[in-house]
């Protein structure tokens, strides 16, 4: 006779076991991604040859060892540990943080930033794809993945303000960025050793559930995979050539220009505009992070109760674009955090509903390359975006044809977004009329 599962105490056992420890790897991995963006702040007047077009450079080049080293990344934590695979990465990305505060030339900091970005490479792609499907059925992991990156929003209401006294501030002799990035790198190199010892790939690797809760997530995972297989097999080459895979592709790059575009200019844009210290910026900055965070929470919420995910994006697309988009006309520091707010909500509030979409119709190793894919793609878009700003400050002084391109481009996102309703919709229903032919 089968065991009832307590599934109350299931969910509160997985959020602290599983969501916690990976909402805290995304946390740090957050804080030394986006460091560069607060270390600009001071780094210039240190650093005579950071003009802003290096900079945006430097920024976007993060996300080209991400492109080579991603689907790569992705496929090896299929086959062998998710878990493990991102101790490693958290470990190697701490190591590359302590490098980028002795950095002296320019080309060290493109060198630096493309080992950062190759270190992480892969990371919610083995996330989304890899050990979140083992641990959460199909209808949880929209409530899952947007509590996990609640993270990049926490990150940020916490690194914002700890940057900004950071930069102000020497313990060790040395100019405050330098510090910053050391001091944000040491929580990556401690608690990639507990991660690789404390957390596991699958329900029955663990202790802390019952043998009826481990059957159950076994089962459920088990069913889900048997499920997608019956109904179309995927390969990861056919993954990777499926006209649904390519449209998320697409996406997600201009989703991404815009998302990055925007988190690693918008300190120095608001510090212009108010002429505010880094320690009130920071203080600042926490504010529209934290509304973009609770309504992160409600998003992933609702979109698990009511089971839509297309419209959730897509509206969400939409109120960042009308922020990005109207951000050249703030005259005051007021106006400015309203639409940083709205920009904030749009780039942020619908990913973790977003990141479930992939695994409706894909599993295992095509579900893992495929996510690695359309996150390549994404961070192709993640070069394009602070490179493009900071060319456009360049050579016109202004950054506003870069809030106007920003804006489009995630609106365009928006109405693609909508095509994947009607779109794949379509495309299920004659496939289920083609299998119903051959039944017959």
């Amino acid at each position: 006779m089968e065991q009832q599962v307590d599934m109350q105490a299931l969910k509160r056992k997985r959020d602290l076991r599983i969501i916690f420890p990976v909402f805290l790897v995304s946390i740090i991995a957050c804080l030394d991604r986006v460091n560069i963006s607060y270390a600009a702040l001071t780094m210039k007047a240190d650093l005579g040859w950071l003009t802003p077009e290096i900079y945006g450079a430097g920024a976007g080049i993060f996300f080209a060892g991400y492109l080579l080293l991603e689907i790569p990344g992705s496929l090896v934590a299929a086959r062998f540990s998710a878990t493990k695979w991102i101790a490693r990465i958290m470990f190697t990305w701490g190591l590359v943080c302590v490098l980028m505060a002795f950095m002296h030339s320019q080309t060290e900091f493109y060198l630096y930033r493309f080992l950062l970005g190759a270190s992480e490479a892969s990371l919610y792609p083995v996330i989304y794809s890899v050990l979140f499907p083992r641990w959460f059925t199909g209808r949880e992991r929209a409530r899952a993945t947007s509590l996990m990156l609640g993270s990049l929003l926490l990150a940020n209401i916490i690194g914002a303000p700890l940057s900004g006294v950071l930069l102000q501030t020497s313990f060790f002799g040395m100019h405050g960025w330098q510090e910053l990035f050391i001091i944000e790198a040491v929580p990556a190199l401690l608690f990639s050793v507990l991660f690789f010892f404390g957390v596991k790939d699958r329900p029955d690797q663990v202790g802390w559930l019952t043998d009826a809760e481990k059957a159950y997530l076994t089962k459920a995972y088990e069913e889900e995979k048997a499920a997608m297989q019956n109904k179309k097999k995927y390969t990861v080459l056919q993954a990777f050539k499926d006209p649904k895979v390519l449209r998320l592709c697409l996406i997600y790059f201009l989703w991404v220009v815009g998302f990055w575009g925007f988190y690693f200019w918008m300190p120095t844009v608001l510090k212009q505009l108010s002429g505010w210290s880094t320690q009130l910026l920071g203080g600042a900055i926490a504010i529209p992070m934290t509304v973009a965070l609770l309504v992160q929470f409600f998003i992933g919420w609702s979109s698990s109760k009511t089971g839509d995910k297309v419209w959730h994006v897509s509206l969400t697309l939409m109120v960042g674009a009308f922020g990005l988009a109207l951000s050249p006309f703030a005259t005051d520091t007021t106006v400015a955090l309203v639409l940083i707010c709205l920009s904030a909500i749009g780039i942020h509030a619908a990913m973790g509903v977003w990141w479930t979409i992939p695994t409706t119709f894909l599993t295992g190793p095509a579900a893992a390359g495929s996510v690695a894919l359309i996150n390549s793609c994404g961070n192709l878009g993640g070069w394009v975006g602070p490179y493009m700003m900071g060319w456009i400050k360049t050579n016109t002084g202004a950054f506003d044809l870069g809030y106007f391109i920003m804006g489009g481009m995630m609106f365009a996102a928006a109405l693609l977004v909508l095509t994947i309703k009607y779109g794949f919709s379509f495309a299920h229903k004659k496939e289920a009329e083609a299998e119903a032919v051959t039944e017959h």
